[in-house]
């Protein structure tokens, strides 16, 4: 067992792997999560198990929860119980903006070139918006995370996809399917998913893009609150994946409800 702190020096938490090129820090690499144990004021701390074999760099996946105050103030907006439907809705768009921020961080393709100033020739550097970035809100709380992304990525093309969880076999069920069959080569997405509990939808979301030619390294999965058992799923079935989430809890109850979590996203976006 090891414990980790979760602070870094570029205002971004990340765990349980090493963290990719340009994020100086130094963390503990481990590759199974097993459970989270207790967060204070000023540091989380998890607990993980290795496995018998040490993963190479391609095959961590990384978990990143950023320190920043503003994720913090609107997760304990989404957790009060007596948050109007409106407000909730509104924070959780507000921290999907901050969530996307930082998860496009070091990630976008870029231009360069040079720009005529009122003062004079200026070396620049644009977003290249020939490269296909793709956003998939999976419905409906999706819709409310990812609500705000076009201030953050005004270039991306957004695909929906509806998927429903049986409340006796927690299993997901597709009801809307609006992928492409086949996605561009190279394309950044970034799938869009409130809750991470058991982590039947998010897996199956996921296994529906590596069908349509999608690889782990490709995505950036954006969640409100994440759970271990879901965190392990995506840590053995897509090596490479980046997750950015606003918290991590340590406990998914026997109906598949995160906790303490904040309850049905959807049910409390849409007041249904």
């Amino acid at each position: 067992m090891a414990s980790y702190p979760t602070k870094c020096n570029v205002g971004s938490c990340c765990y349980p792997f090493s963290p990719p090129p340009l994020r100086q820090a130094s963390y503990t690499r481990v590759h199974i999560f097993k459970s989270v144990a207790n967060r204070s004021r000023d540091r989380m701390v998890s607990v993980a198990m290795t496995k018998d074999r040490k993963a190479s760099p391609d095959e961590r996946m990384l978990v990143f929860v950023p320190p920043h105050p503003l994720i913090k103030h609107w997760i304990s907006v989404l957790r009060n119980e007596l948050t109007p439907s409106p407000v909730f809705r509104n924070a959780m768009s507000e921290l999907g903006r901050l969530l996307m921020y930082e998860a496009s961080r070091d990630w976008l393709p870029m231009i360069s070139g040079e720009i005529q100033s009122p003062m004079g020739v200026a070396s620049v550097e644009f977003i290249d918006p020939r490269e296909p970035v793709v956003i998939i809100p999976i419905l409906r709380a999706g819709l409310a995370l990812a609500e705000n992304v076009s201030s953050i990525l005004p270039a991306t093309k957004t695909y929906h996809l509806g998927m429903s969880r049986d409340e006796e076999t927690l299993q997901p069920t597709t009801y809307l399917n609006k992928l492409p069959d086949k996605f561009p080569e190279g394309c950044k997405v970034f799938v869009v998913d409130p809750m991470l509990a058991t982590g039947g939808t998010i897996v199956a979301a996921l296994s529906l893009l590596k069908e349509r030619g999608v690889g782990s390294k490709q995505i950036k999965v954006i969640s409100a609150v994440a759970a271990p058992p879901a965190l392990q799923k995506l840590n053995e079935k897509f090596p490479g994946l980046h997750v950015y989430t606003g918290i991590i809890d340590s406990e998914v109850n026997e109906k598949g409800f995160i906790i303490p979590g904040l309850g049905d996203a959807g049910d409390r976006c849409y007041s249904t």
